[in-house]
């Protein structure tokens, strides 16, 4: 059995970005992975002719006979891989070369840790690097705001999803990611390497995108019950929000947020800021 098993569902995918993202899977320095890709749209041939022109024996193509949607086909990819680790990886981004060796060597010298993540390169309609919080109990407090380890750049120990009955949930797509790390924040630990290891394309035909609205409606109904359940890590993010500075010409202290008062020249209150 391969080591790890990288995960990329595809739906009517642009055949260059395809192309793009399979490339930089077969460049990868670690070679013990097995790469299944689910169609799931099974009328586009375009895709058929992509894949099935690369002869690496390392690749695994699937097709749904109807479209069952993302998070169906994210489950069943957890359910045909094979692999010790999972490696999560969207259809239209790129990951760096040394990406899975990395989270490997990772996950292989820290067993307490069952999702590692890393840094991301974002590209095209906007261009910065994503930088999330490092260690796991600053990645649990951001959870209860956002979604602090970004999913293409995600490897999952497989065991801490099976041990634990654990799947993607349709009701909370397209936010199925941040659904899924708010349940494993009861069963394991969590940590980015602090290293870009994956370039994610922002483009405006993203789900994230094309779904605005449905996903900010999931995001929210997700975070308030992270909140709910993990009071604590949502006190710490609140108290961390409290001591924000901004600083004039970055040297001078502008305005500083303390019990709940904007602070002008880190002295003069300015507002109150309301619950």
């Amino acid at each position: 059995m391969p080591k790890v098993s990288v995960l990329t569902p595809i739906y009517n995918t642009n055949p260059l970005y395809l192309r793009e993202c399979i490339d930089s899977v077969l460049r990868q320095t670690f070679t013990d992975f097995e790469f299944i890709i689910l169609n799931d749209s099974p009328e586009n041939t375009d895709l058929d002719e992509i894949v099935e022109s690369y002869l690496d024996n390392r690749i695994k193509y699937i097709k749904n006979n109807t479209n069952i949607g993302i998070s169906k086909s994210r489950n069943k990819l957890i359910d045909l891989a094979t692999g010790e680790y999972l490696a999560i990886f969207d259809h239209d981004d790129i990951s760096r070369n040394t990406r899975l060796e990395e989270q490997v060597r990772f996950l292989d010298n820290n067993p307490y840790v069952g999702v590692v993540g890393a840094w991301a390169q974002w590209f095209g309609a906007r261009n910065f690097i994503r930088k999330n919080p490092e260690y796991d109990t600053d990645i649990k407090i951001y959870l209860t705001d956002r979604c602090a380890i970004m999913h293409t750049c995600a490897m999952i120990r497989k065991s801490v999803l099976m041990n634990n009955n654990i799947r993607y949930e349709e009701q909370y797509s397209p936010a199925e990611d941040y659904r899924l790390w708010g349940r494993l924040m009861h069963v394991t630990n969590f940590h980015n390497i602090p290293n870009v290891l994956v370039d994610y394309r922002c483009d405006t035909n993203n789900t994230s995108h094309r779904q605005k609205t449905k996903m900010n409606i999931a995001h929210k109904s997700i975070q308030m019950q992270i909140c709910n359940t993990f009071p604590m890590y949502r006190m710490a993010f609140e108290q961390n929000m409290r001591k924000v500075r901004f600083r004039l010409f970055g040297k001078i202290p502008l305005i500083k947020i303390k019990n709940k008062w904007a602070l002008l020249f880190d002295c003069i209150p300015i507002i109150k800021i309301k619950d």
